[in-house]
Protein backbone atom coordinates (compact mmCIF):
# COMPACT_ATOMS: atom_id res chain seq x y z
CA UNK A 1 0.00 0.00 0.00
CA UNK A 2 1.37 3.39 -0.99
CA UNK A 3 -0.05 6.91 -0.92
CA UNK A 4 1.64 10.10 -2.14
CA UNK A 5 1.14 13.76 -1.29
CA UNK A 6 2.23 16.79 -3.32
CA UNK A 7 1.94 15.04 -6.68
CA UNK A 8 0.69 17.07 -9.65
CA UNK A 9 -2.69 16.52 -11.29
CA UNK A 10 -3.89 18.36 -14.40
CA UNK A 11 -6.77 18.06 -16.84
CA UNK A 12 -5.38 16.29 -19.88
CA UNK A 13 -7.77 18.02 -22.27
CA UNK A 14 -6.16 21.37 -21.41
CA UNK A 15 -2.61 20.17 -22.11
CA UNK A 16 -0.54 20.61 -25.29
CA UNK A 17 2.35 18.33 -24.34
CA UNK A 18 2.02 15.07 -22.45
CA UNK A 19 5.46 14.27 -21.07
CA UNK A 20 6.22 10.81 -19.68
CA UNK A 21 9.16 11.02 -17.28
CA UNK A 22 10.52 7.49 -17.18
CA UNK A 23 12.85 6.10 -14.55
CA UNK A 24 14.09 2.68 -15.72
CA UNK A 25 14.71 1.42 -12.20
CA UNK A 26 12.51 0.69 -9.20
CA UNK A 27 10.39 3.22 -7.30
CA UNK A 28 12.68 3.32 -4.25
CA UNK A 29 15.64 4.39 -6.40
CA UNK A 30 13.63 6.74 -8.59
CA UNK A 31 12.21 8.68 -5.67
CA UNK A 32 15.69 8.99 -4.14
CA UNK A 33 16.87 10.87 -7.23
CA UNK A 34 16.88 14.63 -6.81
CA UNK A 35 17.40 15.16 -10.53
CA UNK A 36 14.33 13.08 -11.40
CA UNK A 37 12.16 15.07 -9.03
CA UNK A 38 13.57 18.41 -10.23
CA UNK A 39 12.54 17.65 -13.82
CA UNK A 40 9.09 16.52 -12.64
CA UNK A 41 8.45 19.78 -10.80
CA UNK A 42 10.13 22.02 -13.37
CA UNK A 43 8.03 20.77 -16.28
CA UNK A 44 4.81 20.77 -14.32
CA UNK A 45 5.32 24.47 -13.63
CA UNK A 46 4.51 24.96 -17.32
CA UNK A 47 0.81 25.41 -18.05
CA UNK A 48 1.13 23.70 -21.44
CA UNK A 49 2.80 20.52 -20.15
CA UNK A 50 1.71 17.66 -17.91
CA UNK A 51 4.71 15.65 -16.73
CA UNK A 52 3.80 12.22 -15.35
CA UNK A 53 6.08 9.62 -13.80
CA UNK A 54 6.53 6.14 -15.24
CA UNK A 55 8.70 3.95 -13.04
CA UNK A 56 9.96 0.46 -13.91
CA UNK A 57 8.67 -2.25 -13.99
CA UNK A 58 5.41 -0.40 -14.70
CA UNK A 59 4.77 1.00 -18.16
CA UNK A 60 1.81 3.14 -17.09
CA UNK A 61 2.04 6.52 -15.40
CA UNK A 62 1.52 7.02 -11.69
CA UNK A 63 -0.57 10.17 -12.08
CA UNK A 64 -3.26 8.98 -14.54
CA UNK A 65 -2.44 5.31 -15.19
CA UNK A 66 -1.90 6.16 -18.86
CA UNK A 67 0.12 3.74 -21.04
CA UNK A 68 3.55 4.90 -22.15
CA UNK A 69 2.43 4.97 -25.78
CA UNK A 70 -0.10 7.74 -25.00
CA UNK A 71 2.57 10.37 -24.36
CA UNK A 72 3.98 12.86 -26.85
CA UNK A 73 7.43 12.52 -25.32
CA UNK A 74 9.00 9.76 -23.27
CA UNK A 75 12.07 10.99 -21.39
CA UNK A 76 14.35 8.44 -19.71
CA UNK A 77 16.38 9.54 -16.67
CA UNK A 78 19.33 7.14 -16.59
CA UNK A 79 21.65 6.94 -13.60
CA UNK A 80 23.14 3.46 -14.09
CA UNK A 81 24.36 1.59 -17.16
CA UNK A 82 22.34 -1.53 -16.27
CA UNK A 83 19.18 0.57 -16.66
CA UNK A 84 19.69 0.34 -20.44
CA UNK A 85 18.13 -3.12 -20.30
CA UNK A 86 15.03 -1.73 -18.59
CA UNK A 87 14.74 1.04 -21.18
CA UNK A 88 14.49 -1.65 -23.86
CA UNK A 89 11.96 -3.64 -21.83
CA UNK A 90 9.72 -0.60 -21.28
CA UNK A 91 9.65 0.27 -24.98
CA UNK A 92 8.98 -3.30 -26.02
CA UNK A 93 6.24 -3.88 -23.44
CA UNK A 94 4.63 -0.59 -24.48
CA UNK A 95 4.55 -1.68 -28.14
CA UNK A 96 6.72 1.28 -29.09
CA UNK A 97 9.17 0.42 -31.89
CA UNK A 98 12.58 -0.02 -30.29
CA UNK A 99 14.73 1.45 -33.03
CA UNK A 100 14.25 5.12 -33.81
CA UNK A 101 14.08 4.65 -37.59
CA UNK A 102 11.02 2.40 -37.14
CA UNK A 103 8.98 4.94 -35.19
CA UNK A 104 6.40 7.25 -36.76
CA UNK A 105 4.56 10.41 -35.76
CA UNK A 106 2.07 8.17 -33.90
CA UNK A 107 4.84 7.12 -31.47
CA UNK A 108 6.30 9.17 -28.62
CA UNK A 109 9.52 11.04 -29.23
CA UNK A 110 12.16 9.23 -27.15
CA UNK A 111 14.69 11.39 -25.30
CA UNK A 112 17.17 10.53 -22.55
CA UNK A 113 19.48 12.22 -20.07
CA UNK A 114 21.57 11.47 -17.00
CA UNK A 115 25.24 10.92 -16.19
CA UNK A 116 25.82 7.67 -18.09
CA UNK A 117 24.46 9.00 -21.39
CA UNK A 118 26.11 12.38 -20.89
CA UNK A 119 29.44 10.56 -20.78
CA UNK A 120 28.69 8.14 -23.62
CA UNK A 121 25.27 7.88 -25.29
CA UNK A 122 26.44 5.50 -28.01
CA UNK A 123 25.40 2.09 -26.58
CA UNK A 124 21.71 3.13 -26.72
CA UNK A 125 21.93 5.64 -29.59
CA UNK A 126 19.87 3.35 -31.87
CA UNK A 127 16.94 3.49 -29.42
CA UNK A 128 16.84 7.22 -28.60
CA UNK A 129 15.89 10.18 -30.80
CA UNK A 130 17.54 12.92 -28.75
CA UNK A 131 19.95 12.96 -25.79
CA UNK A 132 20.22 15.84 -23.35
CA UNK A 133 23.89 16.25 -22.48
CA UNK A 134 24.47 17.57 -18.96
CA UNK A 135 22.03 19.27 -16.61
CA UNK A 136 18.60 19.27 -18.22
CA UNK A 137 17.09 22.34 -16.55
CA UNK A 138 18.99 24.59 -18.96
CA UNK A 139 17.71 22.76 -22.00
CA UNK A 140 14.24 21.32 -21.48
CA UNK A 141 12.17 24.50 -21.59
CA UNK A 142 13.75 25.62 -24.86
CA UNK A 143 13.36 22.10 -26.21
CA UNK A 144 9.62 22.02 -25.39
CA UNK A 145 9.07 25.50 -26.83
CA UNK A 146 10.53 24.31 -30.13
CA UNK A 147 8.72 20.96 -29.96
CA UNK A 148 5.38 22.79 -29.96
CA UNK A 149 6.27 24.51 -33.24
CA UNK A 150 7.29 21.38 -35.16
CA UNK A 151 4.41 19.50 -36.80
CA UNK A 152 6.17 16.11 -37.00
CA UNK A 153 9.26 15.99 -34.77
CA UNK A 154 10.26 12.47 -35.92
CA UNK A 155 10.65 13.74 -39.48
CA UNK A 156 12.19 17.06 -38.49
CA UNK A 157 14.84 16.18 -35.93
CA UNK A 158 17.25 18.53 -37.69
CA UNK A 159 15.24 21.46 -36.30
CA UNK A 160 16.56 20.61 -32.84
CA UNK A 161 20.20 20.95 -33.88
CA UNK A 162 20.08 24.67 -33.10
CA UNK A 163 19.60 23.92 -29.39
CA UNK A 164 22.90 23.52 -27.58
CA UNK A 165 23.61 20.38 -25.55
CA UNK A 166 21.34 18.09 -27.58
CA UNK A 167 22.99 15.07 -29.17
CA UNK A 168 20.92 13.66 -32.04
CA UNK A 169 22.20 10.22 -33.12
CA UNK A 170 20.70 10.51 -36.62
CA UNK A 171 23.18 13.32 -37.34
CA UNK A 172 25.98 12.31 -34.95
CA UNK A 173 26.43 16.00 -34.23
CA UNK A 174 29.06 17.50 -31.97
CA UNK A 175 27.62 19.05 -28.85
CA UNK A 176 28.78 20.62 -25.59
CA UNK A 177 27.58 19.85 -22.08
CA UNK A 178 24.98 22.06 -20.40
CA UNK A 179 25.69 23.19 -16.84
CA UNK A 180 23.84 25.49 -14.42
CA UNK A 181 26.22 28.36 -13.67
CA UNK A 182 24.38 30.05 -10.79
CA UNK A 183 22.93 27.56 -8.32
CA UNK A 184 20.84 30.20 -6.55
CA UNK A 185 18.98 30.75 -9.82
CA UNK A 186 18.76 27.03 -10.56
CA UNK A 187 15.59 25.04 -9.92
CA UNK A 188 15.04 23.97 -6.30
CA UNK A 189 12.15 21.82 -5.13
CA UNK A 190 9.92 23.42 -2.49
CA UNK A 191 6.99 21.00 -2.78
CA UNK A 192 8.65 17.65 -2.08
CA UNK A 193 6.56 14.53 -2.69
CA UNK A 194 5.59 12.81 0.56
CA UNK A 195 5.33 9.01 0.46
CA UNK A 196 3.23 7.00 2.91
CA UNK A 197 4.00 3.28 2.89
CA UNK A 198 4.87 0.41 5.22
CA UNK A 199 6.66 -1.43 2.42
CA UNK A 200 10.46 -1.03 2.55
CA UNK A 201 10.58 -1.76 -1.19
CA UNK A 202 8.91 1.62 -1.77
CA UNK A 203 10.73 3.62 0.92
CA UNK A 204 13.30 6.03 -0.60
CA UNK A 205 16.88 6.04 0.67
CA UNK A 206 16.32 9.29 2.55
CA UNK A 207 12.76 8.30 3.51
CA UNK A 208 10.57 11.43 3.52
CA UNK A 209 13.12 14.21 3.41
CA UNK A 210 13.62 17.66 1.95
CA UNK A 211 16.50 17.18 -0.51
CA UNK A 212 18.68 20.29 -0.41
CA UNK A 213 20.88 20.68 -3.50
CA UNK A 214 23.94 22.02 -1.68
CA UNK A 215 26.31 21.90 -4.63
CA UNK A 216 27.03 20.40 -8.02
CA UNK A 217 30.28 19.41 -9.59
CA UNK A 218 33.51 18.31 -7.93
CA UNK A 219 36.97 19.41 -9.01
CA UNK A 220 38.93 17.19 -6.63
CA UNK A 221 40.08 15.19 -9.63
CA UNK A 222 39.81 11.58 -8.42
CA UNK A 223 40.91 9.93 -11.64
CA UNK A 224 38.40 7.07 -11.59
CA UNK A 225 35.31 9.20 -10.86
CA UNK A 226 33.06 9.91 -13.85
CA UNK A 227 30.83 12.33 -11.95
CA UNK A 228 33.83 14.42 -10.96
CA UNK A 229 34.76 14.93 -14.61
CA UNK A 230 31.27 15.34 -16.08
CA UNK A 231 30.00 18.21 -13.96
CA UNK A 232 32.98 20.45 -13.24
CA UNK A 233 33.37 23.13 -11.98
CA UNK A 234 32.04 23.09 -8.43
CA UNK A 235 28.98 25.30 -8.02
CA UNK A 236 27.43 26.07 -4.64
CA UNK A 237 24.00 27.21 -3.54
CA UNK A 238 24.35 30.08 -1.08
CA UNK A 239 23.75 29.41 2.62
CA UNK A 240 20.92 31.93 2.68
CA UNK A 241 19.20 30.28 -0.29
CA UNK A 242 19.47 26.82 1.26
CA UNK A 243 17.91 27.97 4.53
CA UNK A 244 15.12 29.67 2.57
CA UNK A 245 14.42 26.48 0.57
CA UNK A 246 14.44 24.35 3.73
CA UNK A 247 11.96 26.59 5.54
CA UNK A 248 9.66 26.95 2.50
CA UNK A 249 9.70 23.20 1.89
CA UNK A 250 8.86 22.47 5.52
CA UNK A 251 5.95 24.89 5.33
CA UNK A 252 4.66 23.23 2.16
CA UNK A 253 5.15 19.63 3.26
CA UNK A 254 5.37 19.43 7.03
CA UNK A 255 8.65 17.51 6.64
CA UNK A 256 11.35 18.11 9.20
CA UNK A 257 14.10 15.90 7.81
CA UNK A 258 16.83 17.30 5.53
CA UNK A 259 19.02 15.34 3.13
CA UNK A 260 22.04 17.35 2.00
CA UNK A 261 22.74 16.47 -1.63
CA UNK A 262 26.00 17.10 -3.46
CA UNK A 263 28.99 15.20 -4.84
CA UNK A 264 30.99 16.00 -1.70
CA UNK A 265 28.78 17.76 0.82
CA UNK A 266 31.52 18.40 3.38
CA UNK A 267 33.44 20.37 0.73
CA UNK A 268 30.70 22.99 0.87
CA UNK A 269 32.48 26.20 1.86
CA UNK A 270 30.08 26.94 4.76
CA UNK A 271 29.22 23.39 5.78
CA UNK A 272 29.53 23.89 9.55
CA UNK A 273 27.35 27.01 9.39
CA UNK A 274 24.78 25.17 7.26
CA UNK A 275 24.51 22.18 9.57
CA UNK A 276 24.42 24.38 12.67
CA UNK A 277 21.75 26.67 11.18
CA UNK A 278 19.55 23.75 10.17
CA UNK A 279 19.98 22.00 13.52
CA UNK A 280 19.09 25.20 15.41
CA UNK A 281 15.89 25.39 13.35
CA UNK A 282 14.92 21.92 14.49
CA UNK A 283 15.73 19.99 11.31
CA UNK A 284 17.06 16.43 11.34
CA UNK A 285 19.97 16.12 8.92
CA UNK A 286 21.40 13.29 6.85
CA UNK A 287 23.86 13.22 3.98
CA UNK A 288 25.12 10.50 1.63
CA UNK A 289 28.41 12.13 0.69
CA UNK A 290 31.17 13.53 2.90
CA UNK A 291 34.81 14.08 1.92
CA UNK A 292 37.26 12.74 4.48
CA UNK A 293 39.50 15.84 4.25
CA UNK A 294 36.75 18.31 5.11
CA UNK A 295 34.67 16.53 7.74
CA UNK A 296 35.15 18.39 11.02
CA UNK A 297 34.40 17.26 14.55
CA UNK A 298 31.92 20.10 14.76
CA UNK A 299 30.04 18.74 11.74
CA UNK A 300 30.08 15.25 13.22
CA UNK A 301 28.64 16.47 16.50
CA UNK A 302 25.82 18.37 14.78
CA UNK A 303 25.03 15.46 12.46
CA UNK A 304 24.85 13.08 15.39
CA UNK A 305 22.70 15.49 17.38
CA UNK A 306 20.32 15.87 14.42
CA UNK A 307 19.77 12.11 14.20
CA UNK A 308 22.31 10.71 11.71
CA UNK A 309 23.30 7.19 12.79
CA UNK A 310 25.69 5.92 10.11
CA UNK A 311 28.64 7.75 8.58
CA UNK A 312 29.87 6.64 5.14
CA UNK A 313 33.60 6.92 4.44
CA UNK A 314 35.34 6.15 1.13
CA UNK A 315 39.10 5.62 1.52
CA UNK A 316 39.00 3.72 -1.83
CA UNK A 317 42.32 1.91 -1.25
CA UNK A 318 45.63 1.89 0.59
CA UNK A 319 47.61 5.11 0.67
CA UNK A 320 49.99 4.77 -2.27
CA UNK A 321 47.14 3.73 -4.60
CA UNK A 322 44.96 6.55 -3.25
CA UNK A 323 47.73 8.93 -4.23
CA UNK A 324 47.89 7.46 -7.75
CA UNK A 325 44.16 8.05 -8.27
CA UNK A 326 44.61 11.63 -7.02
CA UNK A 327 42.96 11.05 -3.67
CA UNK A 328 46.01 11.96 -1.61
CA UNK A 329 44.58 11.43 1.87
CA UNK A 330 47.09 10.17 4.47
CA UNK A 331 46.13 7.22 6.67
CA UNK A 332 46.51 9.39 9.77
CA UNK A 333 43.68 11.65 8.65
CA UNK A 334 41.38 8.69 8.03
CA UNK A 335 42.36 7.08 11.34
CA UNK A 336 41.55 10.28 13.24
CA UNK A 337 38.17 10.53 11.53
CA UNK A 338 37.36 6.90 12.34
CA UNK A 339 38.22 7.35 16.01
CA UNK A 340 36.26 10.61 16.24
CA UNK A 341 33.20 9.09 14.58
CA UNK A 342 33.26 5.99 16.78
CA UNK A 343 33.74 8.07 19.93
CA UNK A 344 30.71 10.17 19.00
CA UNK A 345 28.70 6.97 18.46
CA UNK A 346 28.41 6.59 14.68
CA UNK A 347 28.07 3.29 12.90
CA UNK A 348 30.49 3.27 9.97
CA UNK A 349 30.31 2.10 6.38
CA UNK A 350 33.44 1.99 4.21
CA UNK A 351 33.82 1.85 0.43
CA UNK A 352 36.91 0.33 -1.17
CA UNK A 353 37.83 -0.35 -4.80
CA UNK A 354 40.05 -3.09 -6.20
CA UNK A 355 41.50 -3.45 -9.68
CA UNK A 356 43.35 -0.14 -10.08
CA UNK A 357 46.09 0.01 -12.76
CA UNK A 358 49.46 -1.01 -11.31
CA UNK A 359 47.78 -2.75 -8.33
CA UNK A 360 49.90 -5.68 -7.10
CA UNK A 361 49.41 -8.77 -4.97
CA UNK A 362 51.27 -6.97 -2.19
CA UNK A 363 48.79 -4.09 -2.41
CA UNK A 364 45.88 -6.48 -1.85
CA UNK A 365 47.64 -8.00 1.15
CA UNK A 366 48.16 -4.51 2.57
CA UNK A 367 44.50 -3.70 1.91
CA UNK A 368 43.49 -6.83 3.82
CA UNK A 369 45.56 -5.73 6.81
CA UNK A 370 44.16 -2.19 6.61
CA UNK A 371 40.57 -3.44 6.69
CA UNK A 372 41.34 -5.69 9.65
CA UNK A 373 42.83 -2.73 11.51
CA UNK A 374 39.79 -0.55 10.83
CA UNK A 375 37.41 -3.28 11.95
CA UNK A 376 39.30 -3.79 15.20
CA UNK A 377 38.91 -0.14 16.22
CA UNK A 378 35.25 -0.48 17.18
CA UNK A 379 36.12 -3.06 19.85
CA UNK A 380 38.58 -0.64 21.43
CA UNK A 381 35.95 2.12 21.60
CA UNK A 382 32.45 0.61 21.52
CA UNK A 383 31.97 -2.98 20.32
CA UNK A 384 28.20 -2.43 19.98
CA UNK A 385 28.73 -0.15 16.98
CA UNK A 386 28.48 -1.51 13.45
CA UNK A 387 31.33 -1.34 10.95
CA UNK A 388 30.62 -2.51 7.40
CA UNK A 389 32.76 -2.71 4.29
CA UNK A 390 31.80 -2.64 0.61
CA UNK A 391 34.51 -3.72 -1.85
CA UNK A 392 33.84 -3.05 -5.52
CA UNK A 393 35.78 -3.68 -8.73
CA UNK A 394 37.07 -0.62 -10.56
CA UNK A 395 34.97 0.17 -13.63
CA UNK A 396 36.86 2.35 -16.13
CA UNK A 397 34.48 5.06 -17.30
CA UNK A 398 34.17 7.14 -20.44
CA UNK A 399 35.28 10.78 -20.13
CA UNK A 400 37.79 10.03 -17.34
CA UNK A 401 41.58 9.48 -17.39
CA UNK A 402 40.87 5.74 -17.20
CA UNK A 403 38.79 5.67 -20.39
CA UNK A 404 41.61 3.92 -22.28
CA UNK A 405 42.03 1.19 -19.63
CA UNK A 406 40.34 -2.19 -19.74
CA UNK A 407 38.72 -4.53 -17.20
CA UNK A 408 40.39 -7.77 -16.10
CA UNK A 409 37.66 -10.01 -14.70
CA UNK A 410 39.97 -12.93 -13.94
CA UNK A 411 42.23 -10.73 -11.83
CA UNK A 412 39.25 -9.24 -9.96
CA UNK A 413 37.94 -12.73 -9.17
CA UNK A 414 41.28 -13.79 -7.69
CA UNK A 415 41.47 -10.70 -5.50
CA UNK A 416 37.93 -11.15 -4.21
CA UNK A 417 38.55 -14.83 -3.45
CA UNK A 418 41.63 -13.92 -1.42
CA UNK A 419 39.94 -11.12 0.52
CA UNK A 420 36.88 -13.26 1.32
CA UNK A 421 39.12 -15.95 2.78
CA UNK A 422 41.41 -13.64 4.74
CA UNK A 423 38.65 -11.37 6.05
CA UNK A 424 36.27 -14.10 7.15
CA UNK A 425 34.12 -12.87 10.05
CA UNK A 426 34.23 -9.21 9.01
CA UNK A 427 31.04 -7.60 7.66
CA UNK A 428 31.95 -7.49 3.95
CA UNK A 429 30.00 -7.04 0.74
CA UNK A 430 31.51 -7.57 -2.70
CA UNK A 431 30.11 -6.46 -6.05
CA UNK A 432 30.02 -9.16 -8.73
CA UNK A 433 33.05 -9.30 -11.07
CA UNK A 434 30.72 -10.40 -13.88
CA UNK A 435 28.43 -7.44 -13.32
CA UNK A 436 31.50 -5.21 -13.32
CA UNK A 437 32.45 -6.53 -16.76
CA UNK A 438 28.99 -5.71 -18.12
CA UNK A 439 29.13 -2.23 -16.59
CA UNK A 440 32.50 -1.60 -18.21
CA UNK A 441 31.26 -2.65 -21.65
CA UNK A 442 28.11 -0.54 -21.28
CA UNK A 443 30.18 2.45 -20.12
CA UNK A 444 32.92 2.34 -22.74
CA UNK A 445 31.29 0.53 -25.65
CA UNK A 446 30.11 1.93 -28.95
CA UNK A 447 26.97 1.62 -31.07
CA UNK A 448 27.63 -2.08 -31.70
CA UNK A 449 26.64 -2.75 -28.07
CA UNK A 450 22.99 -1.95 -28.86
CA UNK A 451 22.38 -5.43 -30.30
CA UNK A 452 23.75 -6.98 -27.12
CA UNK A 453 21.55 -4.75 -24.95
CA UNK A 454 18.46 -5.65 -26.99
CA UNK A 455 19.23 -9.35 -26.79
CA UNK A 456 19.95 -9.17 -23.04
CA UNK A 457 16.55 -7.67 -22.36
CA UNK A 458 14.90 -10.88 -23.56
CA UNK A 459 17.35 -13.60 -22.60
CA UNK A 460 20.27 -14.36 -20.32
CA UNK A 461 23.50 -13.90 -22.25
CA UNK A 462 26.50 -15.83 -21.01
CA UNK A 463 29.57 -14.01 -19.79
CA UNK A 464 31.63 -15.52 -22.63
CA UNK A 465 29.59 -13.57 -25.16
CA UNK A 466 29.97 -10.38 -23.12
CA UNK A 467 33.73 -10.85 -23.05
CA UNK A 468 33.80 -10.73 -26.86
CA UNK A 469 32.71 -7.09 -26.65
CA UNK A 470 35.37 -5.82 -24.23
CA UNK A 471 36.79 -2.60 -25.77
CA UNK A 472 40.52 -2.22 -26.35
CA UNK A 473 41.54 1.42 -26.80
CA UNK A 474 44.84 3.16 -27.32
CA UNK A 475 45.28 6.78 -26.31
CA UNK A 476 45.39 7.90 -29.95
CA UNK A 477 42.19 6.08 -30.96
CA UNK A 478 39.01 7.85 -31.93
CA UNK A 479 36.57 7.05 -29.14
CA UNK A 480 32.82 6.44 -29.56
CA UNK A 481 31.95 9.46 -27.39
CA UNK A 482 34.35 11.96 -29.00
CA UNK A 483 31.46 14.13 -30.25
CA UNK A 484 30.35 14.73 -26.65
CA UNK A 485 32.35 17.74 -25.50
CA UNK A 486 32.59 18.27 -21.73
CA UNK A 487 34.63 21.42 -22.23
CA UNK A 488 38.09 20.02 -21.46
CA UNK A 489 41.19 21.00 -23.35
CA UNK A 490 42.16 18.14 -25.62
CA UNK A 491 45.10 16.61 -23.74
CA UNK A 492 43.96 17.08 -20.15
CA UNK A 493 42.69 13.53 -19.59
CA UNK A 494 45.81 12.06 -21.18
CA UNK A 495 48.00 14.15 -18.89
CA UNK A 496 46.07 12.90 -15.86
CA UNK A 497 46.47 9.29 -16.99
CA UNK A 498 50.22 9.78 -17.43
CA UNK A 499 50.45 11.38 -13.98
CA UNK A 500 48.77 8.29 -12.55
CA UNK A 501 51.55 6.04 -13.84
CA UNK A 502 54.16 8.50 -12.59
CA UNK A 503 52.48 8.76 -9.16
CA UNK A 504 52.06 12.53 -9.53
CA UNK A 505 49.10 14.25 -7.91
CA UNK A 506 47.15 17.20 -9.27
CA UNK A 507 46.33 19.41 -6.31
CA UNK A 508 42.76 20.57 -5.75
CA UNK A 509 42.33 23.70 -7.85
CA UNK A 510 40.13 25.37 -5.23
CA UNK A 511 43.08 25.43 -2.83
CA UNK A 512 45.99 25.45 -5.26
CA UNK A 513 45.88 26.91 -8.77
CA UNK A 514 43.90 26.71 -11.99
CA UNK A 515 45.14 23.97 -14.35
CA UNK A 516 43.14 25.26 -17.31
CA UNK A 517 41.48 21.85 -17.57
CA UNK A 518 38.30 23.36 -19.05
CA UNK A 519 38.05 26.10 -21.58
CA UNK A 520 34.59 27.05 -20.29
CA UNK A 521 35.34 27.03 -16.57
CA UNK A 522 33.66 29.87 -14.72
CA UNK A 523 34.58 28.92 -11.18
Amino acid sequence: MIYEENIVQKKIQNIDIRFGLVYPNVYKIAMSSLGYQIIYNLLNDRDDCFCERIIFPNTRSIETNSPSSDFNILSFTIQFEEDYFNLVKILKESNIPLRREDRTEKDPLIIAGGPTVTANPMPIADFVDIFIIGEGENVLSEFLDLYREIPNPHENLDKFLDIESLYIPKFNNKTEISLIEDMDNGYHITYPIIIHTDDKEYTPVFQNAIMLNVSRGCSRGCRFCMSGYLYRPTRETSLEKLIEIAETSRKNSGLNRIALIGPAVSDYSRIDELIESLEERGFEISTPSMRIETITNKSLEYLKKSGLKTLTIAPESIYHLRKRINKDIPDELIDNLIDSALNIGFNLKFYFIIGFPNETKEDIIELKDYIKDIDSRKDKIDHSLSVKFSINPLIPKAQTPLQWDTYNMASIKKKIKYLKKELNGINLKFDSPKLGLKQYILSCGGKDISKLIEKSADENIGIKEWEKHVPQYNTDDKLPWDNIDLGYRKDFLKEEREKMDLNITTEWCQESKCYNCKYNCYY
